[in-house]
């Protein structure tokens, strides 16, 4: 197929906090140094921000050192942490306060913000774009051109093209992104990462990667309960009940709203768990719903976190490219964090990849100069400080976990000689059903509780319905022949978006699988969990998904 072709220094995949840090440095740099720089950044959302979920909690040290004077340029970090506060709890009805001298020190807030990343990002574009950056929102990634062993580029999507592959009136085929070098920041389970893993072999020698499902709402509460600043992290119910992990998170923004979450770690094995549901009990802790009450849901979104750490990252380098933030997985599980080290992951990819084009490189090798440079990096003795964590709790659960890790880290500031390792995927984790307990969710009160469409609707997620659907199917008969005897297949309730159903001809009784696409919310994780991984994700066509506000 003819496609109109354009022609990069770099092209960055990926509007998020990773892929606008290093469009930011490099053009920076490129000032600094006088010198005629090119750069990109495809973004498969309607706006800049319009993907971006996280908690969130933002630790400025990477935005100190990209912008020094972020203050005076109107940085979206308006909410100074004032109080935290880590629960323990018991059931739904009795939590203990955890004392802060018990607490691991990553999880003292001190000098951090409560933000909505989404703003940040919004806000990252613009210092790109004023600094000669080139930014293509409403363009998703499709396909990596690469060309004798090495990356040159990537294919947007077509668009305008029907659920059955034709072309529909107003077809436009995709472009081709061509360049030097090009930088991967799609975030947590990049459709086009987890191609360059496999087939570059980044993971050799890695632990598996691991995951989990945050679901958060955003809520205007009464004046009378907000407390600007204050943090509040749990643990244990309603997850420990069914002896799955996780947390949940609570934090007052400016302007009387707070975000409410839950984190379920994606390890858990009982196929009855619903990530969604645990999420609506959640909000009737006596922790939680103080704040809540009389007040008012505006917005729900879901998203994977990459949280395997150290051992579980892959090589970032390969010929034509890196791999930065959470499509890497630079997350910082103990301290649930990964917005200051992806942002610093793309700083360090930008700072690599201009003193290769300075040299006079014509592109297409691999740049070896970032490993040695991430590795002396402050992300590095964060991860390796820290790489503990996941392990001692996955296999020591919340409470023994937590505190052997708090040993590691508070004592001996993560120098302990020894690196455990997690080695067991987390889609293999389900047990059959049948051995498992039923887990049944009580209905909705509308006041604290919600359903999976009416949260989706808030979500402001929209796509072309005539389109091929963006979550292919391997074997498009194992969810009936397989999954469901088995796991009662668990994509029904995984999914935190009602994208999958389980439907039952009234006349036949035959069953079958169904996939409502446009309720996708871009989380990913039915790639992660599906126990056959049968599922693939991949970018739908540009602009489709969430439109996060505030989030």
């Amino acid at each position: 197929m003819e496609r109109e072709s354009m022609e990069f220094d770099v092209v960055i995949i990926g509007a998020g906090p990773s892929g606008l840090s290093a469009a930011c440095r490099l053009m920076q740099l490129a000032q600094e140094s006088e010198q005629e720089l090119t750069v990109c950044v495809v973004e498969k959302g309607s706006e800049v921000g319009a993907h971006i979920l996280s908690g969130a909690v933002f630790e400025p040290r990477a935005m100190n050192e990209l912008f020094p004077d972020w203050k005076e340029r109107g940085a979206p970090l308006n909410t100074p942490v004032k109080g935290d506060e880590i629960y323990y709890l018991k059931d739904q009805g009795n939590a203990k306060k955890i004392p802060a001298f018990l607490t691991h020190k990553t999880m003292h807030n001190e000098g951090n913000y409560i933000i909505s990343l989404g703003n940040v990002c919004r806000w990252l574009g613009e210092q790109a774009e004023g600094l000669g950056a080139e930014i293509f929102p409403g363009f998703a990634a499709q396909e990596i051109i690469v060309e004798d062993g090495a990356v040159k580029g990537i294919i947007t999507g077509d668009m305008g093209v029907s659920v059955t592959g034709k072309q529909k009136e107003g077809y436009m085929p995709g472009m081709e992104l061509r360049a030097k070098y090009t930088i991967f920041a799609e975030g947590c389970r990049g459709h086009l990462g987890k191609q360059l893993i496999s087939q570059f072999k980044l993971d050799e020698g890695k632990d598996p990667q691991h995951y989990g499902i945050g679901i958060k709402e955003l809520w205007d509460i009464p004046a009378d309960k907000h407390q600007q600043g204050l943090v509040v992290h749990t643990a244990g119910w309603p997850l420990s009940e069914s002896g799955s992990m996780g947390g949940g998170f609570l934090y007052h923004l400016e302007n009387n709203q707070v975000v409410v979450g839950l984190i379920t770690d994606l390890n858990y094995s009982n196929p009855h768990l619903s990530p969604f549901d645990e999420f609506q009990r959640y909000k009737h802790s006596p922790v939680v719903k103080q704040f809540l009450e009389g007040g008012k849901r505006v917005s729900y979104g879901a998203r994977a976190i990459t949280k395997g750490g150290l051992q579980s990252l892959p090589k970032m380098t390969f010929p034509g490219g890196l791999l930065v933030g959470c499509d890497a997985g630079t997350l910082n599980y103990a301290k649930i964090k990964g917005s200051h080290t992806a942002m610093k992951s793309g700083m360090i990819a930008a700072e690599s990849i201009f003193e290769t084009l300075k040299s006079g490189d014509e592109g297409g090798r691999e740049i070896e100069a970032f490993a040695q440079a991430f590795e002396s990096s402050w992300v590095y003795e964060e991860l390796h400080a820290q790489r503990n964590f996941g392990p001692l709790v996955h296999k020591h659960g919340a409470l023994l976990g937590g505190g052997l890790s708090w040993v590691d880290i508070n004592l001996f500031n993560g120098k302990l000689p020894y690196t455990l390792h997690d080695k067991s995927a987390d889609y293999a984790q389900l047990k059959p059903a049948a051995e498992c307990p039923e887990l049944n969710y009580p209905k909705p009160d509308g006041k604290l509780s919600f359903d999976k469409l009416s949260s989706v609707f808030l979500s402001n997620t929209n796509h072309e319905e005539d389109q091929p659907c963006h979550l292919r199917l391997t074997d498009a008969d194992l969810p009936i022949r397989d999954n469901l005897p088995k796991f009662d297949e668990p994509a029904q309730r995984y999914c935190p978006a009602g994208v999958y159903e389980v439907m039952t001809d009234e006349a036949s009784g035959e069953k079958r699988f169904v996939i409502n696409a446009q309720n996708c919310v871009h989380c990913k994780t039915c790639d992660i969990k599906d126990p056959a991984q049968n599922i693939t994700w991949v970018a739908p066509e540009g602009t489709g998904g969430p439109n996060y506000p505030n989030m």
